[in-house]
């Protein structure tokens, strides 16, 4: 095996047993010795990837904001082509992905406001997504106003992160179908 896919084999152990030990413990769980001894490896590897801890948990949050992007994308993708449909499937790609596996949650809304490495990447992401907003909006509503579609995003990620917050919270009950439903007709009346 090259040396390139065995530095890239060892960082996604890393990240991996990052994840695992974060999203169970917290940002006190995630320390060099710790991350090393749980994927097995040497501290020189963790080096080898990572200048600290730190830029691991970044790594940890970029790959399970990017599982997530796919996660939506698909599912938008496999819905009806309406405004209505498409809104629906990536709430519930959201918060299903979110809640499917409680540290995934934990990586990406809820730990993400408190800790600093989370909560810049967090900021990076909600860009994205509000990109992404207005770029749905952009191809489901031609020659609509750009402000407004600005206006509307910013209103949406706004909400949907608060909406993941306190679904992953419990405060919302345990129907998904529910809470989607109710929040789509909050968003789209």
């Amino acid at each position: 095996m090259p040396l390139t896919d065995r530095r890239a084999e060892r960082r996604d152990l890393l990240v991996g047993a990052a994840f695992t030990l974060f999203g169970d413990g917290g940002e006190a769980a995630v320390s060099v010795r710790s991350v090393c001894r749980a994927c097995g490896l040497n501290t020189r590897y963790f080096y080898e990837s990572f200048p600290d801890t730190d830029e691991l948990l970044g790594a940890v949050y970029d790959d399970v904001s990017r599982q997530l992007g796919e996660a939506v994308a698909l599912a938008m993708d496999a819905a009806d082509d309406t405004p209505r449909a498409r809104a629906r499937a990536g709430m519930a790609a959201v918060l299903g992905f979110s809640s499917a596996d409680p540290r995934r949650g934990r990586v990406l809304f809820t730990d993400a406001r408190a800790n600093p490495v989370l909560a810049k990447r967090r900021l990076v992401t909600q860009d994205l997504l509000l990109d992404a907003v207005v770029a749905e909006d952009g191809r489901l509503h031609p020659g609509a106003d750009p402000i407004s579609a600005l206006v509307g995003a910013a209103m949406y990620t706004g909400a949907m992160a608060e909406l993941a917050q306190q679904w992953l919270a419990g405060n919302l009950g345990n129907d998904l179908d529910a809470v989607v439903d109710h929040a789509l007709a909050r968003v789209l009346g």
